[in-house]
């Protein structure tokens, strides 16, 4: 804290003091307002008698009147008060009020000489002090980092920030809706998991005392949305947190949100058509239009999308036949940074986000990926060496990962047993859920999204910490 900054507080602890010697609590009780700013703009009406709270903003004197900008959640207001209004007490209060303080408020709406709707005020009450100093204009890369640390104080001075996480929050509505709309049933699978199964992924580990036994926060929902296909329901889908223990990056937070949603009898085709159309009607109810900014680009989302096949791509990238190819030793020759150890899955992923990706702006599905590096989707009968999976990639981000579902429990103990070899002892089997499968599950298709980076896109967002509240950051160092 600067020599200037801890002045400041003793002035408004002094203050504090001020108001309770008054008789006045400065952390006020119960006060509900009987209307909202928006509500008061859409619906003026000269003399209108209103209650209303808000945090101030701005305050001008002038002589024996006073006026102040009062916002709230969904707008701002003018506020204006003269000493004969609130008598000399009163009026005294209201001047030693500092920006950023809390008040409810009661009086009469009209417009002032300029036009501005103003509440003339009648009354006040002080619901919350503020100690600290609102910055008058929030200084952007300059204090990233501060702005992720205090997003409260973010949140109050920065309207766009606001607009952002209000959008986010009606894109996740906005799916719900269309799920739900589509005869899916949301519900809720564990968080911690005996065995951290359905995805290649670092876990963090936890451990529950009264059980004995180390956890896991789960990787990804999949293997417990599975068995509900086993036991009946045909259509569910699940929005919540994924936590991987892996690195930070503008697109990668250890805890993100996901959906992945779950249809029997259906395919990967059948996932096509979902993604295709739900982000689709994402883009028109947000921008009314399929063409949106992101960056200095302009994305295109008019359907039907782009498709790519994996092998195909990288063929004609590389020159090399992939499918059939010493992928360790042509990668070498194609002076591939690759972190040892690796395994050839590795290498293949590395190889599409050197060559594919950055090619991928508009929205464009890669299919037939490597079987190797699908163990839970099914097998394409036309071509046995690759999966019935796709991605999407959206402006060299992906944003969703589908395919048609394994539901063959031999077939899919191999898989893990191959993947065992593959990745080393660490990986367990989930055998509970090779016993679900031995039930039976229907033929299914599965979908998973992105939630953060969609709203990156959806909001032109170019870091996952500008659309998490509460990013995950390094810890702060002292000064």
């Amino acid at each position: 804290m600067t020599e200037n900054e801890s002045g400041i507080l003793k002035d408004r602890l002094k203050k504090m003091e001020s108001w309770q010697t008054q008789g006045v609590d400065p952390y006020g009780a119960r006060f509900l307002p009987k209307t909202n700013i928006a509500e008061l703009v859409q619906n003026y009406e000269e003399g209108r008698k209103i209650k209303i709270a808000g945090r101030v903003m701005a305050k001008r004197v002038h002589g024996k009147s006073s006026f102040a900008d009062l916002r709230d959640e969904t707008g701002k207001i003018q506020l204006y008060t003269k000493l004969d209004d609130l008598g000399q007490a009163g009026f005294d209060q209201f001047l030693n009020l500092d920006v950023g303080d809390i008040i409810g408020v009661e009086g009469g709406l009209f417009k002032s000489r300029t036009g501005e709707l103003t509440i003339r005020i009648e009354k006040f009450v002080l619901l919350s002090k503020i100690l600290q100093v609102l910055p008058e204009k929030w200084h952007g890369l300059k204090d990233v980092e501060t702005r992720y640390r205090r997003r409260y104080v973010d949140l109050i001075v920065n309207e766009d920030v606001r607009k952002c996480f209000r959008q986010r929050s009606e894109i996740i509505r906005s799916i719900r809706n269309f799920l739900d709309n589509g005869g899916f049933m949301e519900v809720e699978t564990p968080m911690m998991q005996p065995i951290p199964g359905g995805a290649r992924a670092k876990p963090f580990k936890t451990y529950h005392e009264a059980l004995n036994a180390e956890l896991y926060l789960r990787v990804a929902p999949e293997l417990y949305l599975k068995r509900l296909l086993v036991g009946g329901f045909e259509k569910v889908y699940e929005i919540n947190r994924n936590f991987r223990n892996e690195g930070l990056s503008v697109r990668h937070n250890p805890e993100f949100t996901m959906l992945e949603l779950y249809q029997s009898y259906a395919d990967l085709r059948d996932m096509m058509d979902i993604t295709e159309e739900l982000i689709s009607g994402l883009v028109s109810k947000i921008h009314g239009t399929e063409e949106i900014p992101y960056g200095e680009k302009t994305l295109n989302f008019k359907r039907p999308w782009k498709r790519l096949s994996f092998y195909d791509a990288l063929k004609e990238k590389t020159g090399v036949d992939w499918r059939t190819a010493d992928i360790r030793g042509e990668a070498k020759k194609l002076k591939l940074l690759l972190e040892e150890p690796c395994e050839e899955a590795d290498i293949l992923g590395a190889l599409f986000d050197t060559y594919l990706e950055p090619e991928l702006t508009n929205p464009a599905f890669v299919v037939d990926y490597p079987l190797l590096i699908s163990p839970l989707a099914k097998q394409k009968k036309e071509d046995p060496a690759v999966a019935d999976r796709f991605e999407l990639f959206i402006a060299h981000m992906e944003l969703a990962n589908a395919f048609s579902e394994l539901n063959n429990p031999v077939e899919q103990r191999k898989r893990f047993n191959e993947q065992k070899e593959m990745i080393g002892e660490h990986k367990t089997i989930d055998e509970d859920f090779l016993m679900a499968l031995e039930y039976g599950m229907p033929p299914a298709g599965g979908l998973g999204i992105g939630i953060d980076r969609l709203v990156m896109l959806l909001t032109n967002q170019h870091s996952i910490r500008d659309v998490v509240l509460f990013p995950q950051l390094r810890p702060e160092k002292e000064s």
